[in-house]
């Protein structure tokens, strides 16, 4: 006998086939039967004729891992049908932890919510730690790149030593073996962006020994995206492993109808044998930290220098020029402009909140610039903020191709507690009814 029985949906089952008409039988919280099941009796009876029935959806690139310790409901991903995730995406995992750059992590972390103590250091002990409190969702948990680098040596500005490297390299085997999928970079974000492809491989290499992939926020994402992307394959044909690139893109208007040429990069590789894959989310506006628009020498030694930096006038100075005329290509603001970023949120300026940094800037009678500063002063770096930046031609094209998956680069949010602070971006409560609905 069927505990419950849910009877006359269209089941579409995730294999590719066409939706068709059937029953689903339920027995002790596992499926154990897709059919015509007029004839078993249940316990329980669901009519559901003229719905569509689905397991649930996997969210490929998620940052939930932060924000689940302050609420385990994921209610924003439960809602829109998610019931896995996958996290530790862009370089970000809240471990491994080493006693002497844990405050460099708390600065590095993406949010760090008021549940999360960082009693852990290996993977295997915060996964320990978390599967205690338990979570609505199930979780992939990737091990962060910069989490590794932020362990081993900080916040520095250059190539790892020969002990620093293997040290990473132990730290991340550790990990896969206790139950980690595999490594995610964020090249744009230091001390991520500090790495060589070299290191990169090295530590693909661990992963592949353990049979996990590589996901890589790339290295750019405007003039140099086919580089990047590029970049990612190499990672892949060298070290052996599969590589999903997170959340392509061609940002900024100079780069529009770039996404088909880096599409075609991803299919040249699959059909060289390589195992390559993209994920993709449906908007056109993109979400980071605003530290983000900092050059990448600012940023050395962790928030706090960053901090130090902005209060000193010869470093507040050098800033300046570089944002006042950035390389080619190699800037956000090259290519984003200040009327098209808007504040999503500050922990301590909540008046900045869902302004532009144009208008803001304006309000105050400030240069952008100064504006975007004092931001970062006052927040210490944790600030967040939303770019009006890509093209829906290139959206809709990456969209439709086969190789490319849905992943929201959202958070489980909550409308409240802790986790209905500031203005996020609305892919976190709405990815995947916006796939289906477009």
């Amino acid at each position: 006998m069927l505990d419950l029985k849910i009877e006359g949906a269209t089941v579409v089952d995730g294999s590719g086939a066409p939706g068709a008409r059937a029953d689903v039988g339920v027995r002790d919280d596992t499926i154990v039967a897709v059919g015509d099941l007029s004839r078993e009796p249940a316990g329980a009876r669901l009519g559901a004729a003229g719905r569509v029935l689905a397991p649930g959806f996997i969210d490929v690139h998620s940052h939930s891992d932060w924000r689940l310790w302050a609420n385990r409901r994921a209610e924003s991903k439960i809602r829109q049908g998610v019931t896995t995730e996958v996290v530790g995406n862009c370089g970000f995992s809240p471990a491994p932890v080493s006693a002497e750059h844990l405050e460099e992590l708390r600065g590095f972390a993406l949010y760090v919510p008021a549940g999360m103590d960082f009693a852990w250091r290996s993977v295997g002990e915060y996964l320990r730690a978390f599967d205690r409190e338990g979570t609505a969702l199930n979780v992939v948990q990737l091990v962060g790149h910069g989490t590794l680098r932020v362990a081993a040596m900080g916040f520095a500005h250059r190539a790892p030593e020969t002990q620093e490297l293997l040290r990473m390299q132990r730290l991340l085997d550790e990990a896969m073996e206790a139950g980690a999928w595999g490594l995610s970079t964020g090249l744009i974000y230091a001390p991520g962006s500090y790495a060589t492809t070299e290191e990169i491989v090295a530590l693909a290499r661990v992963a592949a020994r353990r049979r996990g992939f590589y996901a890589s926020h790339i290295r750019g994402e405007g003039a140099t995206l086919l580089a990047a992307v590029g970049e990612a394959i190499r990672v892949g044909r060298e070290a052996g492993l599969p590589v999903q690139v997170s959340h392509i893109k061609a940002a900024g208007r100079p780069n529009w109808g770039k996404v088909a040429d880096a599409l075609a990069l991803v299919d040249a590789a699959r059909a060289e044998g390589l195992d390559v894959t993209a994920d993709v989310y449906p908007y056109t506006a993109s979400s980071t930290t605003l530290r983000t628009l900092l050059p990448d020498w600012a940023l050395e030694g962790g928030v706090e220098a960053m901090r130090a930096r902005l209060t000193d006038p010869a470093a507040r100075a050098r800033i300046r020029r570089e944002l006042e005329a950035p390389p080619a290509g190699q800037s956000l603001l090259d290519r984003v402009g200040w009327e098209n970023i808007m504040v999503s949120y500050c922990a301590v300026r909540k008046d900045a909140e869902g302004r532009r940094l144009s208008e803001l800037a304006a309000a105050r009678g400030q240069d952008p610039i100064d504006a975007a500063l004092e931001l970062l002063e006052a927040e210490g770096g944790r600030a967040y903020m939303i770019l009006f930046q890509l093209d829906e031609a290139d959206l809709r094209r990456a969209l439709v191709h086969p190789a490319v998956m849905i992943g929201s680069d959202g958070s489980a949010l909550a409308p409240y507690g802790e986790l209905a602070q500031g203005k996020p971006h609305p892919r976190s409560y709405g990815t995947f009814p916006r796939v289906l609905g477009e």
